[in-house]
């Protein structure tokens, strides 16, 4: 099975690639297209096509983090 990988897209989507499923909140698959090579995830909010990325995010002006914070460790 091949790695799955997400990758923040500089204030765009999460792109996915690899072997992955996704659902919705009841637990039902969404479709995604076979023989696509990776899967653009919304993170803007405003995709009319979710979870999927519809490009809304370049038309509002979405904003995002692009580093991995990194967690400090509290003493226990």
């Amino acid at each position: 099975m091949a790695e799955t990988t997400i990758t923040p897209l500089a204030n765009g989507p999460y792109l996915v690639k690899g072997s992955f499923t996704i659902l919705d909140p009841e637990g039902n698959e969404f479709v995604v297209p076979v023989n696509r090579e990776a899967v653009a995830l919304c993170r803007c909010g405003g995709s009319t096509t979710k979870p999927f990325c519809d490009g809304t995010h370049s038309k509002i002006g979405f904003s995002a983090a692009t580093r991995a914070v990194q967690q400090s460790e509290t003493p226990g």
